[in-house]
């Protein structure tokens, strides 16, 4: 929002939030893709370059950065309350959409035309994640150096497995470095003059004061009552520690937990997992919801004296409530400190070294699903320090090859909604599903 701009009304925020809310498919691509169409694009409430120092920073953190970031920029331009109606409704609708796909999945599962609607929606979802890297990568990466940076970081993560936050650290200190010898293109010019004073120590200690009582209040009391050994204290306890250590976005997290949830504590099987993921990339908001699907088919299974359908309902709260709150803790207390900063020629430049290897890092994502969504088996192969997961090319689903390049085709040339498009790949699905 320039300076002198009149004021964004509240309600006019809400609905907003709403509807970035609803229209929020296809992954962590395409949900910044459409947080940046209706405020940057439509409203102009922020600038690209205010945007892109506030994606930049949400990047850095673990968890979800499309949530993330639509709670900065509620923060941004309404407060604390803004940054809570903004975070807030962002995650509703796909609360809702999961425990009720919980509740079905539970009992129904196999039922009916189930699963032929999930096998459109996946190539689907894929068009989806394409068209937004396209976007995205126009928007962020500039210049043969950009550039060169992002097809790096992609090699990095794709092809030698280096851990997602050892690549943003790389490629911020490659920013730095670039700015040095060519300071024009290091990074995108701060908008105005100065900046806000220094928040100080004292905003970030009340913060904190008040957001981790709110994140580790409920798992403690559930310890105090019902005992360590409860399915609904392990899930609190456990996804409030993937809250804090899982860096890189949604797929990360999902290495992660499948490890954890299926090997160790057997909270589901290998195929639900993948389930999961499924409803998740098919409903709007964070990708990172499938958690709430293990949180309800961990405590659904191990209920306990609690009728089952119950225990799920329990299991999803509470970890939907420690993979969130901790997310709000993280922007409230550090965007005074980035909003500060973000004049600083040393911290735009390690941002836009940022920026340019994210590209590559949602190329990854994009190819990642990409081959499992359109092969049925995949295999590693290694080259050196190269291995790289590659599709067996006998295995190639021709249908979900068809339904992904006709959705693709409906976004790029006929400029199709996300939703339009959803519901005619979930009709070939149903045409064409070999199963």
């Amino acid at each position: 929002m320039s300076a002198g701009a009149p004021p964004i009304p509240f309600g006019s925020a809400v609905r907003a939030w709403v509807r970035i809310a609803l229209q929020s498919f296809g992954g962590p691509a395409g949900q910044i893709s459409v947080i940046h169409r209706v405020v940057v694009e439509e409203k102009e409430w922020l600038s690209e370059s205010r945007f892109l120092n506030a994606l930049s920073y949400c990047l850095l953190l673990p968890g979800p950065e499309a949530q993330q970031l639509v709670t900065y920029v509620g923060w941004l331009l309404h407060g604390v309350r803004g940054g809570l109606a903004a975070g807030l409704l962002f995650i509703l609708p796909g609360f809702v959409c999961i425990l009720g796909l919980s509740l079905l999945y539970a009992g129904y599962r196999d039922a009916g035309p189930v699963p032929a609607l999930f096998f459109g929606l996946k190539p689907a979802v894929l068009a989806i994640v394409l068209e937004a890297t396209g976007r995205f990568r126009r928007r962020a990466s500039s210049g043969r150096a950009g550039a060169a940076l992002s097809l790096s970081a992609f090699v990095a993560v794709f092809a030698l497995g280096i851990p997602f936050p050892a690549v943003i650290l790389g490629a911020a200190l490659v920013g730095v470095l670039l700015a040095g010898v060519r300071p024009e293109g290091a990074a995108t010019p701060a908008e105005g003059n100065g900046g806000p004073s220094s928040p100080g120590v004292r905003p970030l200690i009340r913060t904190a004061g008040i957001w981790l009582p709110i994140w580790l209040g409920p798992p403690g009391i559930l310890l105090a009552v019902v005992g360590a050994d409860h399915v609904l204290v392990e899930e609190a306890f456990f996804f409030s520690k993937m809250a804090v250590v899982t860096f890189g976005g949604a797929y990360a997290v999902l290495a992660y937990v499948a490890q954890q949830a299926v090997a160790v504590h057997g909270w589901l099987a290998p195929g639900e997992m993948l389930d999961g993921l499924g409803l998740a990339e098919t409903t709007p908001g964070p990708l990172i919801m499938v958690v709430q699907f293990v949180g309800f088919l961990g405590a659904f299974r191990e209920a306990g004296s609690l009728p089952p359908l119950l225990a799920g309902v329990f299991g999803s709260v509470v970890t939907t409530w420690v993979t969130f709150a901790p997310c709000f803790l993280f922007v409230f207390a550090g965007a005074p400190y980035v909003e500060y900063l973000r004049d600083r020629r040393a911290l735009r430049a390690a941002l836009g070294g940022v920026m340019a290897a994210v590209v590559g890092v949602v190329l990854n994502l994009a190819a990642w699903f990409a081959v499992h969504t359109l092969f049925a088996e995949v295999a590693a192969r290694s080259a050196g320090p190269f291995r790289i997961t590659l599709p067996v090319l006998n295995s190639l689903e021709w249908r979900a090859g068809l339904i992904a390049a006709l959705a693709l085709l409906a976004l790029l040339r006929w400029r199709a909604g996300m939703l339009t498009v959803l519901l005619g790949a979930a009709l070939a699905g149903l045409l064409l599903s070999p199963a």
